[in-house]
């Protein structure tokens, strides 16, 4: 089995949503079996709570639904999981810091890598910004999740 861990600040707006989304496009494809999603924040604030309520309700418009409760990302993770996909500049370079070995740093990737449509080179965090970001990083995502489903399917 494939495992693929989405990660973001603080796992409440874009790392859980990618996790959705491609938690979809697997069941859709009948792939929910052989590749598992999860997500995790650099940071352990919001440890616990559920995704901000306008990222829900702007996914929910979409079709998601989001039930991940936001939790840190731990350094088993990059034994446990075979990808690690960072949201932006920051995450990336946070990820690398604590990566434990060379192994895991080339587990490390960068989620808008796998956009096929849209041109982006990272996914910008809405939590300080109107309605319209919470759009971009959900098109943004949908784009980079088909793109990756075809990267990691068998």
């Amino acid at each position: 089995m494939k495992k693929i861990l989405f990660v973001c600040l603080g796992n409440i707006c874009r790392s859980c949503t990618a996790e959705e989304v491609m938690r979809t496009l697997l069941k859709r494809e009948g792939l929910d079996k052989s590749i598992e999603v999860d997500s995790a924040g650099l940071i352990s604030y919001h440890q616990g709570e559920q995704a901000d309520p306008r990222m829900r309700a702007h996914a929910a418009r979409h079709g998601y639904h989001i039930t991940h409760l936001s939790r840190p990302m731990h350094m088993s993770d990059f034994e446990e999981f075979d990808l690690i996909i960072g949201m932006d500049d920051s995450n990336i370079s946070r990820l690398h810091e604590l990566a434990p070995s060379i192994e895991a740093e080339k587990k490390i990737h960068r989620m808008t890598e796998y956009c096929t449509r849209i041109v982006a080179d990272h996914v910008p965090d809405p939590y300080y910004g109107g309605a319209q970001g919470f759009e971009n990083v959900i098109d943004i995502l949908e784009d980079a999740c088909e793109g990756l489903l075809e990267a990691v399917r068998d």
